[in-house]
Formats: structure tokens, sequence, C-alpha cells
């Protein structure tokens, strides 16, 4: 028997999700250096713009401040935008490390 979880897409996605402003440069098979913006992040995937359509299933290798390179994985894409799902989980500790790094994105807040 083997051990540990096997969370489906749909698990992983319920994941906390930290919105970011981050730019990255993703290394991509055909477009080589490609960079891209986080909008937002959790421990086991991001999503980002790009100018570069991404199709699903591609594969990227990003460098994360604290993490450096990682691959990823296009689950989705559309209107300049790709959700990506990281081929391990960062953990906790170098997560927050990691986000500490990152710009916050500024959030609108309703007055009233």
């Amino acid at each position: 028997m083997q051990g540990g979880a096997r969370l489906s897409v749909t698990d992983l996605r319920r994941a906390t999700r930290h919105p970011v402003d981050c730019p990255v440069v993703a290394d991509h098979r055909i477009h080589g250096d490609l960079p891209m913006r986080l909008c937002n992040i959790s421990a086991n995937g991001f999503m980002a713009q790009s100018d570069v359509t991404l199709d699903r299933g591609e594969r990227l290798t990003v460098r994360l401040p604290e993490i450096g390179r990682i691959e990823a994985h296009v689950i989705w894409s559309a209107d300049g935008r790709a959700g990506c799902q990281l081929e391990r989980v960062i953990p906790p500790d170098r997560f927050t490390r990691m986000l500490s790094q990152m710009k916050p994105k500024a959030r609108i807040r309703p007055r009233g």
C-alpha cells in the first residue's frame, strides 16, 4: 500500500489563494523565457497573466522567490490568464517565507 494522500484537481483547487502582484519568468519549451505576472498563488498552484496564450497541459518551469525553480502544468487558460498546478506542494514554512517576498495585491474595500 502506498502512503500519502492522492488529491484530485478539485481538492487542490480548494486551497487558500493569496492575491499577489509578482513578476516571474517561466521557462517554456517553445517560447523560451516567458515573462508572466502572478495574480494569486497557493501552496499547490497559481494564476498568472501572460502575453502568450498557453494551452491546457503545457508544462512550465517557474522561478519563485524562496522556492527557486519548480515545474507547473497549465490546468486552464482564458483571456491572457492561465491557472497552473505545481508539480509538488510547497511546505507551509517555505510558502510563508515566499509570500513575505511577494508584493500583495491591493484589495478594494467597499465603502459603507
